[in-house]
Formats: C-alpha cells, structure tokens, sequence
C-alpha cells in the first residue's frame, strides 16, 4: 500500500506536467503594427498575381558555376556553421528548462558499519546497516511558472533556427553578389584590354602618318596621352578582381587565393524573368528575420508569467521508498519497509521589492521586444520597396545606356571616316573612343546593378534558400523529439 502511495505521487506529479495548473502569465498575440500596411506592394504592376519563389531561385541567372558555388557556401561557410552550433545549444537548454517540470528521481544505496559502545565487551559492539531506496523530488507548477519557463526556452530554439537562416540568406546573398561582381570585373578588364589594344593600333596609325608629314607631333602625344590613361585603370581592375575572388574563397570556407581572370562572352546580358504582377505583401512574412524577431517576442512573453508566478507560494513534494536492514540477506523483506512523504510550501514576504521589480523589468523587456519586431517589420517593408523602385529605375537606366553606347559607336565610325578625309582633327577621333569605351564599362555596371538588384529583392522577400528544415520541437505533451 505505502509502494502504492509513493506511485501515485509520481502519477499525480505528471499530471501536473502534462496539464499543468492556473496560467498567470499573458497569453501571447501578434502585436498592432500601428501602421496600415498595403495588399500589394508599391512599386509593382497593378494586375492581380503572386510571386512564386523557388527554394533554388539563384539559377534563374542560369550559370551553373554560379550554383555550384551556392551550394559550397551554403555546406562549407563557417558562419552558417557556428549558428547551426548555436542551435545545438539552445536545444540542450530548452532540454535543462523542461526538466523542471519532472519529477527528480533517484536510487541511492548505503552500507554503515560503526562502532557503538556500552555493550558486554569493553570495546562496544560493531553495528551493520544496509539501506537501499528510491527517492523523488517535485515542484507543483500551481502558477504555469515552469511551463512559461518551457515555452520561453522553446521560442528560444525557434529564434536560433530562423537566425541560421537568415545568417544562411545573407551568405547566399553575398556569395551572388560577389560572383556577379566578380564576372563583372572581369568583363570590364577585358573592355580596358581591348580599349588598349584600339589606342594601341590607333598610335601606330598617327605615328605612321606623322613620319609621312600628314599630321602634327600634337596628334601623336594625343594618342600616347590616351594609350597611358588606359593602362592605368588594368591594375586597379586586377587588384579589386583578386580581392573579391579571396572575398569569394573565405565564404565558401576555402584559403583566400586567387586565379586567373576567365573569358566572358560578349553576349553575357539574360533578361531575367520579370517581377509578377501584383506583388502580395504577404510574402514578407517569409522573412526568417521577422520570424526570429516574432519567436523572441514569444519568449519575451512568457518570460513576464515566469516573473509574475516567482512572486506566488511555491510547494515542492518530496517523498523516498526503501529498505533499511543490519543483515544484508533480510534487507528486502517487507518488514524492513521505511518510507516518507513531505509536501513544504515557500511564499515570499519580504524581500525588499526585489520580485516585483523583476516583474516589471521582464514587462519592459517585453514592450522593448515589441517596438523592436515593429521597427523590424517597418524595414523589411521599406527594403522592399526601395528594391522595386530601384528596379524600375535601373533597367530605364539600362535602355538609356544602350542608346548611348549604339550612338557612341557610331560616333566613332564618322570621327574616324571623316578623319582619313582630313575634316576633323585626330583629338575627336579619340574622342570618339573614349566615349565609346566609357560607354560598353558602364553598360557592364548597370547590368551589374540590375542583377545585384534581383539579389537583393530575393532576400528582401525572405524566399527559399536551400536551408535545412527547422527545428521540430512538440510544445503540446511529455514527448518531444529533438531527432
């Protein structure tokens, strides 16, 4: 009977932990932005739709070097490493919190051999004592106080792993970015080296002339002048194309080393697929920061019934179950039975305010928790937005550089005709290929700019970036599973 006393304090002790008991602390809801947020965002077209985003959405840039280097970054980057680590550590606190909600169990032995006086021999007698028992340990969660602590350590894990992937986007992100500036540079010493190239053949066509007395010395230190200038810009090229290639290896956890700048084709623009109609500004809560910002939120919340509940009674049960015997052979007869059941109660009375002011320093870190996930969502709408809008002006920009550029050329064509002819002075001929020049480089930067752009508008909608699935963590029962 007393054995099955002892069970039903552990029954009762889980049914506790299951159900629990009054919930004080606050029960958590999404806080008023403040503001009226729009359906769709500004600066998109008006007709209705929605933007699918791919969990692979970097291969519409179709390059499939370009994903091999995604995928080494998302695998290899140690800083996706250490908030994948980071993870493992909340989940062994979580695991450390939720205990409290559980019984303390344990089985202790003892053996005592001691020597008491007083008995038919001088020396006394030598006593034996065998004890072996079982003994538990409970705390009744009366107020919800360990079950809000549970919560909180949950939520914690929850704000861990969106951090990873918002730690894993923005590798993503500038891992894209690096490449694309890296083929860009590379694009760009290519046009210096053909621009070099023309100077070049263009001082050896002036020098001929001028030892033929048809032009002045004027025109040969013209084209020197502008051979020398364009020499210049190749190490300025090189030195920045090596340093994004080192930029480059340490995100994809690889030694900073460079290589040989590769041959880029001159048809390299792909228009990329347009921006959907009616772009729905739901798509932000994809956000894996606005999801951490949400989840410390919830932690911050229960945080305050962790509080609020330190200040109540609190009654812990303690009770053992075992044997205590002189003969080791006899110890497990049930004569031998002891056993006890204590319940003791702890309130608070003085201390100074000391409780009450925690309370109310965890309610201030919690509206503090809430103007931060505010002013995060308000950034994450403004990134948007300022996104689309540059989109619209880059790709005008785009058309207006093309136009440039086809009127540059064919500037140079009649500079140089009309030179041969002798109605222009060689200066207009260089000119003429300057300008041309000027105008295929910042072709190259304004596709560059187009390109980071669709990057930036990705990771400003918080799509799919190849990540790991969360963590699965059961909030609703004893069972969880961290596997």
């Amino acid at each position: 009977m007393k054995f099955r006393l002892f069970c039903g304090l552990a029954v009762a002790a889980l049914w506790l932990v299951v159900y629990g008991c009054l919930n004080l602390g606050p029960d958590y809801e999404r806080p008023e932005l403040g503001i009226e947020t729009p359906p769709t965002f500004e600066f998109t077209p008006a007709d209705s739709g929605s933007l699918v985003i791919e969990d692979r959405w970097w291969e519409i840039f179709g390059d499939r070097e370009l994903n091999q280097y995604v995928e080494a970054a998302i695998l290899n980057n140690w800083d996706i490493k250490q908030a994948a680590a980071r993870i493992l550590e909340t989940r062994a606190r979580y695991v450390g919190v939720r205990s409290d909600r559980f019984p303390a169990v344990g089985v202790s032995g003892l053996r005592d051999r001691r020597q008491v006086l007083g008995g038919p021999s001088s020396d006394g007698i030598i006593v034996d004592t065998y004890e072996l028992d079982a003994s538990a340990s409970f705390e009744l969660d009366l107020w919800s106080k360990l079950k809000k602590a549970s919560q909180a350590a949950w939520a914690d894990i929850l704000q861990e792993e969106e951090a990873r992937r918002t730690i894993a986007q923005a590798v993503v992100a500038e891992t894209i970015s690096l490449y694309l500036n890296m083929e860009a540079l590379e694009r760009r010493l290519q046009i210096a080296e053909q621009s070099i190239k023309a100077f070049r053949d263009s001082l050896k066509f002036v020098e001929t002339r001028y030892r033929r007395g048809l032009t002045s010395v004027l025109d040969v230190r013209q084209a020197r002048r502008v051979l020398a200038q364009a020499e210049t810009v190749v190490p300025q090229f090189e030195q920045e194309l090596g340093i994004v290639q080192q930029q480059l290896a340490v995100l994809l956890g690889r030694y900073p080393e460079t290589q040989a700048p590769r041959k880029q084709p001159e048809d390299y623009y792909r228009q990329l697929a347009p921006v959907p109609p009616g772009l729905p500004s739901d798509l932000l809560w994809q956000r894996p920061d606005l999801r951490a910002a949400e989840a410390r939120l919830k932690s911050l919340n229960d945080q305050v019934g962790v509080a609020k509940a330190s200040r109540l009674p609190t009654i812990t049960l303690t009770g053992s179950y075992g044997w205590s015997s002189d003969d080791l052979n006899k110890l497990l007869r049930t004569d031998n039975v002891v056993w006890n059941l204590t319940a003791g109660i702890v309130q608070p009375v003085f201390d100074a305010g000391r409780l009450k002011a925690g309370q109310r320093a965890a309610e201030a870190r919690y509206q503090q928790g809430v103007a931060e996930y505010v002013q995060t969502v308000l950034d994450a709408f403004a990134e948007v937005e300022q996104t689309l809008l540059t989109r619209e002006s880059q790709l005008d920009r785009r058309a207006r550089e093309l136009r440039f550029l086809e009127e540059a050329r064919a500037t140079q064509r009649v500079a140089e005709n009309r030179y041969i002819r002798g109605l222009v002075i060689y200066l207009d001929v260089l000119n003429a290929q300057i300008a041309r020049f000027q105008a295929e480089d910042s072709l190259v930067l304004v596709d560059l700019a187009i390109y980071r752009n669709r990057v930036a508008l990705h990771r400003a909608l918080g799509g799919g970036w190849g990540a790991p699935e969360p963590v699965e963590v059961r909030e609703d029962g004893i069972f969880f599973d961290f596997n």
